[in-house]
């Protein structure tokens, strides 16, 4: 199934096309467990850890698969639920606390994969992650803010997102925090919720440059064209990054 990745990818329109073929669904939402088989089946793996938050109870994740079918190691975090069997811990994560519950859960310093879904601050806790460093990073942005846009909420420790269209971050205001850790946007789901990095260090005789406009999809959450969450009724503002 994973044979067309098993070369480099010429553009982001060689990519895109082949995303029906390389999104596969087994515990993940929207096709991610292929995408992210196809991105290692290139770059290769060194110690298969994962460090992923924001998965509720864990039965639909990201890195589940990798753990269950593939014997990687895992750290999964979420704010609400706590769920040891499955490896979940219950933390409320904000900016000052992410790195130390990365040392209390021993997470090495260099990892595989990061994957952040926490439906508010991921822009802020992705740039307060400084002393480790993942070689793929999932991240979701949100798709209602047009790809010429970079913005992100404001920082607040204590957000909880309320369904509304106010959350995360702008395409590309995590394109150019991406750039400026050192990261390479790789491309989108064709559902519009996750952007996918790689280290820009693997990407010379893997990943040739992109066509940055080719990498956003707009909200199609849960497969359905269009699908959008609502306004919010408050309408906050965004930060400028």
């Amino acid at each position: 199934m994973y044979i067309l990745t098993k070369r480099p990818i010429g553009d982001i329109t060689f990519f895109q096309r082949r995303l029906p073929f390389i999104e596969r669904h087994e515990y993940s939402q929207n096709g991610e467990d292929g995408i992210i088989a196809a991105v290692f089946a290139m770059i290769g793996t060194t110690n298969r850890s994962c460090v992923e938050f924001g998965v509720e109870d864990g039965m639909e994740s990201n890195t589940r698969h990798l753990i269950v079918k593939k014997g990687w190691k895992g750290l999964l975090m979420d704010g609400s639920h706590e769920v040891l069997e499955r490896r979940v811990h219950r933390e409320f994560i904000t900016t000052e606390n992410i790195e130390d519950l990365f040392r209390k859960y021993h997470v090495p310093k260099e990892f595989d994969l990061l994957s952040i879904d926490i439906d508010g601050n991921d822009y802020w806790i992705w740039k307060a992650i400084t002393t480790y460093r993942p070689r793929v990073v999932i991240i979701e942005y949100n798709a209602h803010l047009p790809p010429e846009e970079s913005k992100t909420i404001p920082y607040d420790p204590a957000f909880v997102w309320d369904t509304t269209d106010y959350y995360g971050a702008s395409l590309l205001a995590l394109r150019k925090l991406g750039e400026a850790k050192g990261y390479t946007l790789l491309g989108t789901d064709r559902n519009g919720v996750n952007a996918f990095f790689v280290e820009s260090s693997l990407v010379p005789g893997h990943f040739d440059p992109l066509l940055w406009p080719q990498t956003y999809h707009p909200p199609a959450f849960k497969g359905k064209a269009g699908n959008r969450h609502p306004k919010d009724p408050r309408n906050r503002g965004w930060v400028d990054v």
